[in-house]
């Protein structure tokens, strides 16, 4: 990925901090951003720094380094970029330790946060080694999924977990780590959903945030794009891509394909687009089409190496969250790694397409997520910031 191999330095800020924010992809960036927005209207005189995105730098917290504009997925790309992640990781304990935020707040991002909050507890600045920096993880690593042993781990260096699915909770009942179910961040009051039902619009494609995934499933996208013009020579398709470097690159494979150029539009902003249906990668914005009401198929395709690895090591049976969450009756069908063909994605959006009943039947999988996932959970996300941080 570009950039990766910059120095990173953020040692210019000097001033007191009450809370600092560590988002490193996309998704995390766009809740955090929405929880200092509600922070700052509760507690407006809070101070609030962030390692995180664009949403959070325009929520009003001061942004310390674009850290999810360099995300990446898989062991493989980690290892690949793993002088730049250590170096991001040294100036930020550096950072911690001269500054002394009363809590720092790590949202998902597992691999880096958590390692992070191990780091800060061996050199006894956070509480739990000593220190009296708080350390509060907001949304659990899928321990459901794979190494539920991290619990042990996250019990002796966090001092509260929020968690936004409520089945999670379990996971952590032998362990003595704080935990509260804070809500799902779509259930939140100012959630606007980006995606609107419509059985006239076009197909929507959501290859992911990153270029490293982008670049593995977007051919096959295309591929299955084409492969539906074939017999539905009305179709249009939009892709909406935030990332300029993402969109340069879908840009040149779409330009490849001339058949398909002029039905498909690429938008730099996931706002207000009608669809019918949706091909999309797992993550976030499958469970965002589902909670929209729009029926979609899933395809993703990793690096073969953490591929396999994954396989080995995790145990569900399902990726979309959708899916797991409704796993009795999953909404999504599912292509993974060479199941996420061409063919055998056209064939599934087909079957989508040709139903008229799809649309009132996604319109049920989001009453049903929205029973599920509804409400402001036992405290709302920031009662559990300011009482477990104890910033209030």
């Amino acid at each position: 990925m570009a950039g990766l191999s910059k120095p990173v330095d953020f040692s210019t800020h000097s001033g007191p901090c009450d809370l600092l924010v560590i988002a490193g992809e996309a998704s995390g960036d766009e809740h955090a951003a929405r929880l200092v927005r509600d922070l700052k209207a509760r507690s407006p005189g809070l101070a609030i720094s962030a390692l995180g995105g664009k949403e959070l730098e325009q929520s009003g917290a001061e942004l310390l380094f674009p850290l999810a504009d360099h995300a990446v997925v898989g062991l493989f790309e980690v290892l690949k970029n793993y002088s730049f992640f250590r170096s991001v990781f040294s100036r930020t304990i550096d950072w911690i330790n001269r500054v002394r935020p009363k809590c720092v707040l790590l949202v998902d991002y597992p691999g880096f946060n958590l390692r992070l909050a191990r780091e800060l507890r061996a050199r006894g600045i956070s509480s739990k080694g000593g220190g009296e920096v708080r350390i509060l993880q907001y949304v659990s690593p899928q321990l459901w999924a794979w190494k539920p042993k991290r619990r042990f781990m996250m019990s002796e260096v966090l001092d509260g977990l929020g968690i936004i699915f409520p089945f999670e909770k379990e996971c952590y009942s032998d362990v003595s780590l704080p935990v509260a179910f804070v809500g799902h961040p779509f259930a939140h009051p100012d959630y606007r959903s980006p995606f609107i039902p419509d059985a006239r619009g076009p197909l929507l494609l959501l290859p992911g945030s990153r270029v490293q995934a982008v670049g593995r499933i977007l051919p096959v996208f295309l591929d299955a794009c084409e492969r539906l013009l074939d017999k539905k020579k009305d179709l249009t398709f939009i892709l909406p891509l935030s990332e300029e470097s993402v969109r340069s690159l879908a840009q040149g494979l779409v330009q490849k394909r001339p058949q398909l150029s002029p039905r498909l539009t690429i938008v730099n902003r996931v706002e207000d687009r009608t669809a019918r249906a949706a091909l999309m990668s797992s993550g976030t914005m499958s469970l965002a089409c589902a909670w929209a009401g729009i029926p979609g198929v899933i395809g993703y395709r990793a690096h073969p190496f953490t591929y396999l690895l994954g396989k080995m090591l995790v145990g569900v049976p399902y990726l979309g969250m959708a899916n797991l969450l409704m796993r009795e009756n999953p909404p999504n069908p599912e292509f993974l790694q060479g199941r996420a063909s061409g063919s055998n994605l056209a064939r599934a959006v087909g079957k989508i397409l040709e139903d008229e009943a799809t649309l009132e039947r996604a319109g049920e999988v989001s009453t049903s997520l929205r029973s599920i996932l509804s409400g402001e959970g036992e405290l709302g996300t920031v009662d559990w910031v300011l009482q477990a941080g104890r910033l209030d």
